[in-house]
């Protein structure tokens, strides 16, 4: 099952507080839980630190080391701006290190409320508690395209290592970090690189030493891109893409479609949570106590902002953490 700190872990499965989500914002809630004394367990659906551990391999984060600290727990890294693997070996020995308990490869499946708590099923067993935070980041659903193609096995929403493209006829869809880092990463591994770009420009949210770069390659025509454009159709060996001047139609042997990704609304709503009519969907929760409209489940991290994914991010939503604690200390005897 993967437990770290087999310590106190009530036999009965029943919990003071059962925290959703083994990402950074779901550890740091769990510290301090374990701080206020809160007999607590983390469900992880997949590994320590899911959805970082599937970010590209050579990916360097926004923020300084210092700004993605949780706990006051000091991460030193050797650059400025901390890599991945730096990121991945951090957030490991804060887990192991404080014995945070953690079920990992265990799905949340539903949560459902009984007398003045809630039962939370997973694809393992079931479990009782008075509290929840849901944690569960944005990473795991992409926003699909919905075009013909889609669905073949050429096309990811994923991008991990640019060797497995090189000397291959590659289409990026997309303009913010991870389509550039695609892009860039891709063309130095011997790609041949296409970008498809639904703006006029690329994203204004690009980190701010990589954006000359992908400029100036474009600009000098060593990647080609394609502005105020769309994918059309992708078939086996060539795509379409829908231009100002009409269809375009070139070779192609993969496509990454780095086009965003949404927080798991079906277990918001399934939880009962209610979310905006409009696009956003943004949840309902008290930014105070980060309580929701389901008394007793809070929401932490990146899923507060529903579709406005760039809102939240590590640095600015560890405060979440202790505003919750003290919120479920509040209404304890």
């Amino acid at each position: 099952m993967g437990i770290f700190g087999i310590t106190q872990v009530a036999m009965d499965n029943q919990f003071d507080l059962i925290i959703v989500g083994g990402g950074p914002i779901g550890l740091a809630c769990a510290l301090e839980a374990a701080k206020a004394g809160l007999n607590y367990i983390i469900l992880e659906k997949g590994c320590l630190v899911n959805s970082l551990y599937h970010y590209p391999s050579n990916m360097t984060f926004f923020s300084t080391s210092e700004k993605i600290e949780i706990g006051g727990i000091p991460f030193v890294s050797n650059n400025v701006k901390p890599t991945r693997p730096e990121a991945l070996e951090y957030y490991r020995r804060v887990a192991t290190s404080n014995k945070l308990r953690i079920h990992l490869q265990e799905r949340v499946t539903g949560i459902s409320r009984r007398d003045k708590g809630y039962e939370v099923v997973t694809t393992k067993q079931q479990y009782s508690t008075s509290s929840i935070i849901i944690a569960t980041g944005f990473y795991d659903i992409p926003v699909l395209m919905r075009i013909p193609g889609e669905e073949l096995p050429k096309v990811t929403h994923y991008y991990k290592d640019p060797h497995f493209y090189a000397m291959q006829q590659v289409l990026v869809v997309g303009a913010n970090n991870s389509a550039v880092d695609a892009a860039l990463e891709t063309y130095r591994k011997g790609a041949t690189v296409t970008m498809v770009i639904r703006e006029n420009e690329i994203g204004k949210r690009v980190k701010y030493w990589v954006k000359p770069d992908i400029e100036n390659r474009i600009k000098e025509g060593s990647i080609n891109a394609f502005f105020n454009s769309t994918l059309k159709e992708i078939r086996s060996n060539e795509v379409d893409i829908q231009t100002p001047d009409g269809i375009v139609t070139i070779p192609n042997d993969y496509v990454i479609a780095m086009t965003g990704y949404q927080p798991d609304f079906q277990l918001l709503q399934q939880s009962g949570i209610k979310l905006s009519e409009d696009a956003v969907c943004q949840p309902d929760y008290d930014p105070d106590t980060m309580e929701s409209n389901m008394p007793g489940i809070y929401l932490a991290g990146v899923v507060c902002g529903g579709m406005n994914t760039h809102v939240w991010f590590i640095e600015n939503s560890r405060v979440h953490a202790s505003k919750i604690i003290d919120a479920i200390k509040m209404k304890q005897p």
